[in-house]
């Protein structure tokens, strides 16, 4: 006689297998769906990654090999080599000469992942509180989750730009590009003034420290030595001096003296000594989304003056008067506001 199966335990084993079944297999919500869509979402990564690389490599006249293409995408050689062969039978790469290249099909794919990155750089410069080191990284995860239609709304929405904040050009959807038309700033003749066009964004880690140095595309410079281990230049009455692998990551373009007599006017308003007042000309390019919101809103309007009243023990941050109320700003803020002098000054 077989033994009887208690009825509580064989509804525990079926509800278990129920749930197991659930998690697993159920259509378009299981587990088993849900890895095979992170999946396929990791392979598309994989290869509009690899195109995008490949696309920047030919535009600045570059090989690209397996080994740039494995270290673009994150993976080893033989899965690099494995992408190159799937995006070769999809018809989206050629073989050159032993060099991968993008067919008409591949470079469209490729266009479309770079003005995804591009517009959601500008997109959080403009439109958001994130700091500027964190553009790179939240677009290069966001560039894979718009469509095309999506880019067009977010490409109205900012007005068209032409470029990102980084000075990079944004293709348009036809894949047109606008030059930045920058030289590499260690190839400026000395002293010749020149406004900064491009500051290259990878590697993160040289971006980091020209952000670090208060750089950003606007900025006008001039060059006073280059030599084989520092590059020495002057923007917004600071020096500079960077190494060549750094210096290496900055483009500009020399100024025609009408426009170095336009963009010369004023000076930063640290410059301001205590109990001295400025009337505002300009805020600078670097001040971007809600901070240039945040200053336009208390006043900082051209025309506007400012008093410099109070500074912090420790030199920064100083307290304004602005249209009579009393701001503290920082010193990395202050500087990129520029003054010229009011006859006004603040007795006590």
């Amino acid at each position: 006689m077989s033994a009887l199966i208690d009825p509580r335990l064989a509804l525990a084993m079926v509800a278990a297998l129920a749930l197991l079944v659930a998690l697993f297999c159920w259509p378009r919500r299981g587990l088993w769906a849900r890895w095979q869509r992170a999946r396929r979402f990791s392979e598309r990564v994989y290869r509009e990654d690899a195109l995008k690389h490949i696309h920047k490599a030919e535009a600045k006249g570059r090989r690209p090999t397996l080994e740039s293409i494995a270290g673009a995408v994150g993976v080893g050689l033989d899965e690099a080599a494995r992408l190159v062969g799937a995006l070769s039978a999809d018809g989206l790469l050629e073989d050159r000469a032993g060099t991968p290249a993008l067919t008409l099909q591949g470079h469209e794919v490729a266009v479309h992942i770079i003005r995804a990155h591009r517009l959601w750089e500008r997109y959080l410069a403009e439109e958001t509180g994130y700091d500027e080191e964190e553009w790179h990284g939240q677009a290069e995860r966001r560039e894979h989750d718009l469509t095309p239609a999506e880019l067009e709304a977010l490409a109205a929405r900012l007005g068209h730009p032409t470029h990102d904040p980084h000075g990079d050009p944004i293709p348009r959807a036809d894949g047109h590009l606008l030059p930045h038309g920058g030289q590499l700033l260690s190839t400026l003749p000395l002293d010749q003034p020149a406004r900064i066009v491009h500051l290259e964004d990878e590697p993160e880690a040289i971006y980091a420290q020209l952000v670090a140095e208060g750089l950003y595309p606007g900025q006008m410079v001039r060059v006073a030595a280059v030599g084989p281990e520092r590059v020495h230049f002057w923007t917004n009455g600071d020096e500079h001096v960077l190494a060549p692998i750094l210096a290496g990551n900055i483009f500009v373009r020399p100024l025609p003296t009408e426009e170095v007599e336009h963009t010369a006017a004023g000076r930063p308003l640290t410059a301001l000594k205590l109990g001295e007042s400025g009337r505002v000309v300009a805020l600078a390019a670097g001040l971007r989304g809600q901070e240039r919101r945040r200053l336009l809103d208390l006043g900082l309007l051209p025309g506007t003056v400012v008093t410099a009243e109070l500074r912090s023990p420790g030199g920064d941050p100083t307290a304004y008067r602005i249209r009579g109320a009393t701001i503290a700003l920082r010193a990395e803020q202050a500087r990129l506001i520029r003054v010229t002098n009011d006859e006004r000054r603040v007795t006590s």
